[in-house]
């Protein structure tokens, strides 16, 4: 009998429990997971810039030392100028006093630069036998497409009896390799492909 009785108390009391409102599960804690990202952190400029005391940089890149921010931002007003966070993470922070509107400008326009570019693939042609003259030409032209962030193919090719000295061929193409090396990094070493040697540069 006391058996029966405490399961039927236990049963009642389950019974009469109510349900949780929105308010109460709101305030349940959620499971701790990754902070979704967040878009890019603004950069800090002016009244922005909290933090006190901080080392600035003049507009003209001198060292102007560790001052408190009201100051180092009056001097930044004097001048009709900005005061810029550059170096957040820095102990104290690193600020620069510069023309905060020119400089956005001059981000944006290289950014919009960088994405307008496609590398192509430039090709430059020599046999086992052109003369320094024109190889150096040939050289120039490959540098040139180099610092426009193009690739470079050099192509040495072979007619008749030229397939029977490939060794000078491979001169031509090393020789070219090396002079190129402070712009470019070899992609594809030199390979022969028929009548031809073929080897790839991209720009360092």
């Amino acid at each position: 009998m006391r058996l029966r009785r405490w399961s039927f108390r236990i049963a009642s009391s389950v019974a009469k429990a109510t349900p949780l409102s929105e308010e109460d599960v709101s305030l349940v804690p959620r499971p701790q997971g990754k902070v979704p990202p967040t878009s890019e952190t603004k950069q800090r400029i002016n009244e922005q810039i909290r933090i006190t005391p901080i080392r600035v940089i003049s507009a003209d890149g001198e060292q102007l030392g560790i001052l408190p921010t009201a100051e180092a931002l009056a001097l930044a007003r004097e001048q009709g100028l900005d005061l810029v966070e550059v170096a957040p993470d820095a102990r104290p922070p690193v600020c620069r006093i510069m023309d905060y509107g020119k400089f956005k400008y001059q981000k944006s326009k290289k950014e919009h630069a960088n994405r307008q570019h496609h590398t192509k693939i430039k090709e430059i042609r020599v046999r086992p036998r052109t003369d320094e003259h024109d190889i150096e030409v040939k050289v120039n032209r490959a540098r040139s497409f180099l610092q426009h962030r193009d690739k470079v193919q050099i192509t040495v090719m072979f007619r008749g009896r030229e397939l029977a000295h490939i060794e000078e061929g491979e001169r031509v193409v090393n020789n070219i390799i090396a002079r190129l090396e402070d712009l470019g990094k070899l992609e594809s070493p030199p390979k022969k492909t028929g009548r031809r040697i073929e080897c790839r540069m991209a720009p360092k």
